[in-house]
């Protein structure tokens, strides 16, 4: 947006387009308006604006705008309690000259958008949570040809061939706020579609698949991991111990856990009084190297599995497709700059506690191998695939 549109913006007072805050102090109303600006019910492809350090009047009140309070509303986008994460911008900005803050939210194309599993909408200048028939509205915004392929339906797959149970009991009360649970009786192909595990068609997405199918590489050639574990420093080394995880995403992620674990060798020294253990490896930095693998890779134009190679010298993930978006070889790892190729995977893994946070999965991995003692992650970058690999503590 244009200087020009958001001053003509706020100056049209409080609407379906535009809130006023004084501060952030409820910051809870601040992400649900969010939400609701990212579902963009109207249609009209406009973004919103929540000006912060406005009034109810449109006045500015003087705020105290300092890098901790930008902070804190840019976290909004990266927090996970709005999924899918919303597109957002923020700025400081020169009204009646004094500075305000700006949030401007783009319409999003994977509606419904929910905060802490509730679904909000803009209703002239209210925020509001959306009916049954509204959220059905935001469900058939959606298209197929503007999807990732995670959101994308599976011709080939039929309800049957996911976990529905694991889903109804597990996923709804992560993905969905337990009061609306209750005061809905809709049926289960309905919240499918509203999480987009279910397409309108009655098929199931590709996400659906991967995290929740029975087989997911049935219908998926390339969803599953291979490991191999080498007694040796190349690929012609023997082998000590190899695997192929191809279940669903929510055992595999369990399992990959537990490989790790089992995998990582502890010495201590005998020396000291207090004995202390030193691991080869740090065990959050390669769960989260392998969970990151799964999160970003593609899985659309390739039958090729994540790659978890362990040599006796180093670890090697080779990750297929190359990098996504906004992120090059200069700024991974940068603080805000991340995008997904799987969003609803992604997400899943926000919900199920396997993300923290969106956007720190690699920052933590270079914090942990420092305070390991081992060198810092290498990166291999090619046009068609990610190699990460972590070498072993010296």
């Amino acid at each position: 947006m244009t200087d020009d549109e958001i001053l003509r913006a706020i100056e049209s007072n409080e609407n379906d387009l535009v809130e006023f805050k004084e501060s952030i102090s409820d910051l809870k109303k601040i992400k649900s308006t969010v939400c609701a600006f990212a579902n963009n019910i109207s249609g009209n492809k406009k973004p919103g604006i929540v000006a912060i350090g406005v009034n109810d009047k449109g006045e500015p009140v003087g705020l105290q705008i300092n890098d901790e309070l930008l902070k804190s509303i840019s976290n909004i986008q990266s927090s996970g309690d709005i999924l899918p994460k919303p597109d957002i911008e923020v700025k400081k900005y020169l009204y009646s000259n004094q500075e305000i803050v700006l949030i401007i939210v783009f319409p999003s194309n994977y509606t419904p958008i929910r905060y802490s599993g509730k679904i909000y909408i803009r209703v002239g200048p209210t925020t509001q949570e959306a009916s049954l028939d509204q959220e059905r509205k935001l469900n058939e915004k959606r298209r197929s040809k503007d999807l990732p392929f995670d959101m994308r339906p599976s011709e080939d797959a039929e309800l049957k061939e996911i976990d529905l149970d694991f889903i109804k009991k597990y996923y709804f009360p992560l993905a969905i706020s337990l009061d609306i649970l209750e005061r809905n009786n809709r049926v289960i192909e309905e919240q499918l579609t509203s999480l987009r595990f279910l397409y309108y068609n009655g098929k199931p997405t590709y996400g659906a698949i991967i995290l929740f199918g029975y087989d997911p590489s049935s219908i998926i050639p390339s969803s599953y991991i291979q490991f191999t574990r080498f007694d040796g420093i190349e690929l012609l080394s023997p082998i000590k111990n190899q695997k192929e995880f191809r279940g669903p995403l929510i055992q595999t992620l369990k399992e990959l856990d537990d490989l790790i674990s089992m995998n990582i060798q502890v010495s201590s020294d005998p020396k000291q009084r207090i004995e202390n253990k030193f691991p080869d490896y740090p065990e959050i930095a390669l769960q989260q190297l392998i969970r990151n693998a799964i999160m970003h890779r593609n899985y659309e134009s390739t039958n090729s599995p994540v790659r978890f190679y362990w040599f006796s010298d180093r670890i090697e993930i080779h990750n297929p497709g190359g990098l996504y978006g906004l992120v090059t070889p200069d700024n991974i790892g940068n603080s805000g700059v991340t995008d997904y190729r799987n969003p609803l995977i992604a997400e899943a893994m926000k919900l199920l506690g396997y993300v923290q946070r969106f956007g720190i999965g690699i920052p933590m991995i270079k914090s942990e191998l420092e305070k390991n003692g081992n060198p810092a992650i290498e990166y291999d970058f090619q046009i068609n695939m990610v190699s990460a690999i972590v070498r072993e503590k010296k």
